[in-house]
């Protein structure tokens, strides 16, 4: 991707030109980590969990049995032996 310049509003404001947010999947309400590396402003996008969940790479799987049990267990350490009918 080619370099882009942009200006700085009144309020100290950066608007992120077209190209570069559709590159890097940048919408309304998505988060940014900003920083400063030396005279550099370094801009990193925070991925959206829920996007993830829905729309990312998969690296594993579960079955309903699998999360059942693991369900059960957790249950087993919050609530101990008590009966929570």
């Amino acid at each position: 991707m080619s370099e882009v310049e942009v200006r700085v509003s009144k309020k100290n404001t950066l608007y992120i030109p077209k190209s570069i947010a559709e590159a890097l999947s940048i919408r309304e309400g998505a988060r940014l980590k900003m920083r400063v590396e030396g005279n550099k402003l370094v801009a990193e996008v925070i991925p959206d969990p829920f996007w993830l969940a829905l729309k990312g790479s998969k690296f594993s799987s579960t079955t309903f049995e699998e999360f059942e049990e693991e369900s059960e267990k957790m249950q087993e350490e919050i609530f101990g032996g008590e009966d929570t009918s």
